[in-house]
């Protein structure tokens, strides 16, 4: 029954052969980890989503881990594209992002969920886009946001590796997105106009019509 973890391992390791030991105690632990619980999503008009979410000072502290893998199984499950840390009560810079096709967004691209620990936008295009955006914290509500088309990233991931990342498009728009939970924001302080927001059911009608043509 040790054969998957086994080989978890050693794919794992292989990669990152040369790290310190605590990253290395860092993969072990999140791999033999249980399965996190999904956490509940806090909605719009509790206080923690306005704070500004601290810096995280150990990447490898076990209960950032068990952050990471709880805010993983939230996603997932809630078949969200983003999380932030402040949205499940936890005022940290942590996001993860996530982009893959489903009915709210048929046309993202799939890419394996990414956790940016203190994550930085270093520089972005001076071209701004609108397009649509829902939260799991915002309800039955969508609206058209503009955002830079393209920004440039800096993080550290779940392994204490600092990261830089070109991001465009639609990936661009889940980070910028998240990254505003951080600073206490929500898309809805975003949005330009009233006349820029709809239902969840107007959205899908939009999204039908969209096909049709």
């Amino acid at each position: 029954m040790f054969t998957q973890p086994i080989k978890l391992i050693n794919q794992t390791l292989n990669k990152k052969f040369n790290k310190p030991f605590n990253q290395i105690f860092t993969l072990f632990t999140h791999l033999f980890t249980e399965k996190a619980p999904k956490q509940s999503v806090y909605q719009i008009g509790n206080p923690i989503l306005r704070q500004i979410a601290q810096p995280i000072a150990d990447t490898s502290d076990r209960e950032i881990q068990q952050l990471i893998d709880a805010m993983l199984v939230t996603l997932k499950e809630s078949r969200g594209v983003g999380l932030a840390a402040p949205q499940i009560g936890k005022s940290l810079q942590l996001l993860i992002v996530a982009s893959h096709p489903n009915q709210r967004y048929p046309h993202a691209p799939q890419m394996e969920p990414t956790a940016m620990i203190n994550p930085q936008i270093i520089s972005h295009s001076e071209e701004t886009e609108k397009g649509w955006e829902g939260c799991l914290s915002v309800p039955m509500i969508r609206g058209l946001v503009p955002r830079y088309r393209e920004i440039e990233v800096a993080y550290t991931d779940r392994y204490g590796d600092r990261q830089v990342a070109k991001l465009t498009d639609f990936v661009a728009r889940i980070f910028q997105h998240e990254y505003d939970h951080l600073e206490g924001k929500v898309f809805l302080d975003r949005v330009e106009s009233s006349l820029d927001l709809a239902s969840e059911a107007e959205y899908h009608k939009l999204l039908q019509v969209s096909k049709v043509s």
